[in-house]
C-alpha cells in the first residue's frame, strides 16, 4: 500500500511513523526544510521537499500509484487544493482531508460529491468535543470510546485501592462478579500496555480498560469504586472553536455551562450565538475569578484555550479547589507522559483524535471505526467480518490471533456478544478487536478478504 502524506507537522509526523512501523510505502511531503529534517532524522520513509499542493511535486511523489492521499497540513485551503490536484492527476486515488475551519462544515458534501471528491474529511475539532462529550458521560474515566450507537462501551479507569477488583487475578473475577463481569482487555502499569492473562492480578492504580454493555455500565462502574453521578453544571475555560462547539452541544442536552475566555471580541461573538450559556470575559487561570463562580460545585471543568500551559494550570488549580471531574485539551504528543504523574487522566487531544480518525480508512478490510489508546501503543478497531476471512466459522480459540491481540465484544443483528474462546464468528458480523501496535498488519490479513474468494 502506497501511501502520500502532505503535510509534516505533528499529525503528518506521528501518522508516518506509525505506517512505516507496518512496513507502508510512505512518502512525505512538506515545503518547510526543518520538519522534513525531522522526519529523515526520525522515521524511514522518502521525504520530498516542496508543495503539497502542486500536481508537479505529487506526480514526483507517484500519486498516480498511491491508494491513498492524506492532506494534513494546517491549512485548510491548502488540503483543498492537494486533493483537487490528486483528483485530477489520478481520479482513484483515495483523498482524505483535514478541515478545521466552522466556515467549511455546511460544504463537506458537496466536497465529496463535487471535485474534489474527498472520500473522507475529517474535523478535529468536532472529533475532539465528541471525545470530552463521552468522558463527561463517565465520570472518572480516563478513556470511553462508545460502538453500536452507544450499545457497547470501552472504558478506562484508574483501579482504587478501595476497589473490590484491588489485588484480584483475572481468572478469580467470575467468582467475585458473575456473569456481569466486564472483559479486561488491557493494563496500563508504570506506562507498560500489558494484554492480561488469567494470571494477572489488578493493582492499585492501574489503568484497566474494560467493555461492557451499556446497560450495566453504572454496576461495573462500582466495581472499580467509582460512581455514576449526573451532570449538570459544567464551567468551559477558551471560548475558541472547541470552547463554543462544546457549548452548544451542551446547550442541547439541558446542562447548565459557563465559559470563560479573554478576550473581549470573542465573549462578544459567544453572546450572541449561544442562547443558554453564561458567557465570562476574563482570565480562567486567575483563581479569585474561579471562586467567584464558586468552581467547587460544578461537576466537570474543561480547559480548551490554545495555550496547553494555562490547561494545565487551570486544570490543577480545579483540582486544587475540589473539582471532580477535569478534562484538558494537550497539543504536545511529549507532554502525555507526564500529565498522569501529576494528577491529570482526562486529557484530549485534536490531533490525536485526527490520527485515530485517519487510521479507520488507512486500515485493510471493511474496517469501521479504529481508535488509538495510551500514546498510540494499541488500537481498538471496530470492523465487519467478511465471509472468507480467517475470523470467520471457528471457534475464537482456533483463530491464530497474534500476540497482543484480543477479540472483545461480537455484535449480531441486535444482540451483544462478550465473546469465549467457544465463540463462532459468523459472516456479517460486526466485531470489535484490541491489538497492540505490533499486532495490527496481522489483525489486518485476518479481517481481509482471501484472494480465492473472487
Amino acid at each position: 500500500m502506497k501511501i502520500i502524506i502532505v503535510g509534516a507537522g505533528e499529525v503528518g509526523f506521528h501518522i508516518a511513523g506509525r505506517l512505516a512501523l507496518e512496513n507502508k510505502d510512505v512518502v512525505l511531503i512538506d515545503n518547510d526544510i526543518d520538519s522534513i529534517r525531522r522526519v529523515t532524522d526520525h522515521i524511514d520513509v522518502q521525504t520530498i521537499h516542496g508543495s503539497g499542493s502542486s500536481p508537479a511535486v505529487l506526480d514526483e511523489a507517484g500519486i498516480r500509484g498511491a491508494e491513498i492521499l492524506l492532506a494534513v497540513t494546517d491549512s485548510d485551503e491548502t488540503n483543498l487544493v492537494a486533493c483537487l490536484a490528486a483528483h485530477i492527476i489520478s481520479p482513484n486515488t483515495k483523498k482524505l482531508a483535514r478541515l478545521r475551519d466552522a466556515a467549511y462544515d455546511p460544504y463537506h458534501q458537496i466536497f465529496r460529491d463535487n471535485p474534489p471528491h474527498i472520500d473522507t474529511i475529517i474535523n478535529p475539532e468536532i472529533e475532539v468535543v465528541n471525545t470530552i462529550h463521552r468522558l463527561l458521560s463517565v465520570p472518572g474515566a480516563v478513556d470511553v470510546s462508545d460502538f453500536e450507537n452507544g450499545r457497547i462501551k470501552f472504558v478506562g479507569v484508574t483501579l482504587n485501592a478501595s476497589s473490590r477488583m484491588a489485588g484480584a487475578a483475572l481468572s478469580d473475577l467470575p467468582g467475585i462478579f458473575g456473569d456481569s463481569r466486564p472483559l479486561i482487555a488491557a493494563i496500563v502499569r508504570n506506562e507498560e500496555l500489558i494484554v492480561p492473562s488469567g494470571n494477572d492480578r489488578l493493582i492499585p492504580d492501574d489503568l484497566v480498560y474494560f467493555i461492557c454493555k451499556q446497560d450495566i455500565l453504572s454496576e461495573t462502574l462500582e466495581m472499580f469504586d467509582k460512581h455514576d453521578a449526573p451532570l449538570n453544571r459544567v464551567l468551559i475555560v477558551g471560548g475558541g472553536r472547541i470552547g463554543y462547539r462544546l457549548a452548544a452541544l451542551l446547550e442541547n442536552k439541558s446542562i447548565h455551562t459557563k465559559i470563560i475566555e479573554r478576550s473581549n471580541e470573542r465573549c462578544d461573538a459567544l453572546a450572541k450565538t449561544l442562547n443558554k450559556t453564561v458567557v465570562l470575559c476574563g482570565d480562567g487561570s486567575d483563581q479569585d475569578l474561579l471562586k467567584e463562580e464558586n468552581i467547587q460545585d460544578m461537576d466537570a471543568l474543561v480547559s480548551v484555550t490554545d495555550n496547553e500551559e494555562t490547561n494545565i494550570l487551570v486544570s490543577l488549580l480545579g483540582k486544587r479547589m475540589g473539582v471532580r471531574n477535569f478534562i484538558t485539551k494537550i497539543s504536545r504528543f511529549s507532554y502525555f507522559p507526564l500529565l498522569s504523574t501529576i494528577g491529570l487522566d482526562q486529557v484530549v487531544s485534536t490531533r490525536r483524535s485526527a490520527i485515530s480518525s485517519i487510521l479507520q480508512h488507512i486500515r485493510k478490510g471493511k474496517i469501521l471505526s479504529a481508535t488509538t489508546l495510551k500514546g498510540e501503543q494499541a488500537e481498538v478497531l471496530e470492523a465487519v467480518a467478511l465471509e472468507t476471512s480467517d475470523i470467520v466459522g471457528k471457534p475464537i480459540k482456533k483463530v491464530a490471533f497474534p500476540k497482543g491481540a484480543l477479540l472483545i465484544s461480537v455484535v449480531r443483528k441486535k444482540d451483544i456478544i462478550i465473546p469465549t474462546g467457544d465463540t463462532v464468528v459468523e459472516p456479517g458480523d460486526k466485531v470489535i478487536l484490541f491489538a497492540k501496535r505490533q499486532a495490527i498488519p496481522k489483525i489486518e490479513k485476518i479481517l481481509t478478504v482471501k484472494l480465492e474468494f473472487f
